[in-house]
């Protein structure tokens, strides 16, 4: 990459997350009466649902707090940060010690998954806010909670909220690759600043990688969503044949990462294995962006959502791109950089009123009405991208 087009994107991202993304939830979707963030938001910004998602409370503690951090101190940054710190503390663990999924407004529970990926999110935002402040008493909590989502993991008879699989576990048992994964992502925060249990998270690393290499087929050439509890594919039944190419990226992504922090060739072979199925499986070539869901024998997918492009595989797309790229000078991975960037800026980015749009039809146009806050997204994947990027460009000659 010459100087030049470093500078263009620097400027590109730059102006994107600062002017456009980070302001709108601030604006929008920070809850000054509740605490918290509002995260339903529509296209300007309007809140049509005050519903509260959890994982995305977390999401936002920590994008916020990792700005402050990355980017010279912000004080509004940050307490917007420990607001939402503050609403999952006050609202959003259950008796158990599980956390709940949705809440209202206010923080009455609503819902409660199986998934621990609330807690996860919650690790993150406080291992980041400790960071930022200092104050031990959140490296405490993040602990804990990482403690209680890792014995989940090793053992999930640990769990102590008890709710049924969404099918009978004597009749089909299944492990989800999104499980394993999301710890690597934590581990790896967690153990910058935890130096006290670098070697558990370090091997915790190595059990997670091992569970994520699990669930790649050598002979189809992908990454299965779900597999049997006794690490086998089940080619039978379409919903365990599903390949998410975003979930494949952002795992290239974090394989990569992992790969440069332990030194592991084969590891970031294995990365960039990932990376290339995922992108020649999920890449629309009639209309450009990455599907959201693939069979791996090219069969017809149950989700009616399949074809549709999401923000936030482009997302992570652009992060494992550029990643790649810095550690292997490889034109591939500058111009799938380049060919993301510029269909994720052109559909997704919208700048009359800020961020961006969350979902789009497989020919590129956005759903009506359009929305740029969902339940499912918030202050994360594309802010996360964003100051990845500049972080990446930065660093590069």
């Amino acid at each position: 990459m010459n100087k030049e087009l470093k500078e263009k994107y620097l400027k590109q991202y730059k102006d994107e997350l600062f002017t456009y993304c980070a302001p709108f939830w601030l604006k929008y979707g920070w809850d000054k009466e509740n605490g918290g963030l509002l995260n339903c938001l529509d296209e300007k910004g309007q809140v049509y649902s005050s519903d509260k998602s959890v994982w995305l409370q977390g999401r936002c503690a920590w994008m916020y707090a990792y700005l402050s951090n990355n980017f010279g101190k912000n004080d509004e940054y940050l307490a917007f940060s420990k607001s939402c710190l503050d609403f999952l503390d006050n609202h959003c663990f259950d008796e158990d010690g599980r956390m709940y999924f949705l809440v209202t407004k206010d923080g009455k529970p609503l819902r409660k998954r199986r998934y621990f990926f609330s807690e996860t999110f919650y690790v993150m935002a406080a291992a980041e806010y400790y960071k930022a402040t200092g104050d031990a008493r959140y490296l405490e909590k993040a602990r804990k909670v990482y403690d209680l989502v890792w014995n989940i993991f090793i053992d999930p008879k640990l769990d102590p909220f008890k709710i049924f699989p969404k099918v009978y576990p004597e009749t089909r048992s299944t492990k989800a690759m999104a499980c394993p994964m999301i710890i690597l992502n934590i581990n790896y925060i967690m153990r910058e600043y935890d130096e006290e249990r670098l070697s558990y998270y370090n091997d915790n690393a190595k059990k997670c990688i091992e569970e994520i290499k699990l669930h790649y087929n050598k002979e189809l050439h992908g990454m299965f969503e779900n597999i049997t509890a006794d690490n086998k594919f089940n080619l039978d039944v379409s919903t365990e044949r599903i390949i998410n190419p975003g979930h494949d990226l952002e795992c290239a992504f974090f394989l990569a990462q992992e790969a440069k922090y332990a030194n592991d060739k084969d590891l970031f072979d294995f990365a960039q294995i990932v990376f290339k199925d995922a992108i020649k499986r999920g890449w629309d070539n009639e209309f450009g962006g990455i599907k959201y869901f693939v069979d791996a024998l090219g069969y017809p997918v149950e989700a009616y959502e399949h074809d549709m492009k999401l923000w936030w595989t482009h997302n992570e797309g652009i992060n494992a791109s550029l990643f790649m790229y810095k550690q292997t000078k490889d034109e591939y991975y500058l111009d799938w950089f380049i060919k993301l960037t510029d269909y994720a800026f052109d559909h997704f980015s919208e700048h009359k009123y800020g961020e961006w749009y969350g979902y789009l039809r497989r020919d590129g146009h956005v759903t009506e009405p359009p929305c740029k806050g969902h339940t499912y997204k918030g202050p994360f994947h594309v802010m996360r991208c964003l100051a990845t990027v500049i972080k990446l460009l930065e660093s590069m000659e």
